[in-house]
């Protein structure tokens, strides 16, 4: 696996002494051009890392907010396939922003593990987080990403305790994700 851009980018932030900023934008929300607008954005804005977040009709652990961008997502014809695209236009122009996809397991089931990892590297994605698959059962996803050089990047929240925290950190590429309130977020 690789985390060559994240890497590289923590690093910078470390030898300047700061945090990183790490904003988050829904593909397709309000459409694919004003989103690939927003993502190209980003970086001079301050974005340090950019979180795609690609449409689901049932984003369970979201507040309202997210929900609403997700079905404007949906409604604007962003898939699973449109998100990668709108990746690789952004990767287009820029070289040095990590993207990490954030979402759902259900599409990238629907879409094959092999061949979403592929097409996320081919896409210029540095890492994938995925709300809804715990590491236990992680295995085939976490394989066809490693074999495509693409991170897994794994959700730890406050009660995660000291052996849940150990497995999270099995296998986890990038970063590890800290959700820092119980519930869901945008609320």
């Amino acid at each position: 696996m690789t985390t060559q851009r994240i890497d590289a980018r923590f690093a910078a932030l470390k030898a300047d002494g700061r945090a990183g900023f790490v904003a988050y934008v829904m593909a397709g929300d309000p459409t694919r051009d004003e989103a690939l607008q927003i993502l190209r954005g980003l970086p001079a804005a301050g974005a340090d890392i950019i979180e795609l977040g690609f449409p689901f009709s049932d984003p369970m652990a979201e507040g309202p907010p997210i929900q609403r961008a997700a079905l404007r997502g949906l409604k604007a014809g962003l898939t699973l396939r449109g998100t990668l695209d709108l990746a690789r236009d952004f990767r287009a122009r820029d070289a040095d922003t990590p993207v990490i996809l954030m979402g759902y397991l259900n599409p990238i089931e629907s879409y094959g593990h092999a061949a979403f990892a592929r097409d996320a590297a081919a896409s210029g994605v540095d890492g994938v987080i995925v709300v809804d698959c715990p590491p236990e059962e992680a295995g085939p996803l976490s394989d066809a990403l490693d074999a495509a050089s693409v991170s897994l990047i794994r959700l730890a929240t406050p009660t995660s305790d000291d052996a849940r925290l150990k497995l999270i950190a099995e296998r986890t590429s990038g970063f590890v994700y800290y959700v820092s309130v119980a519930g869901v977020t945008g609320v």
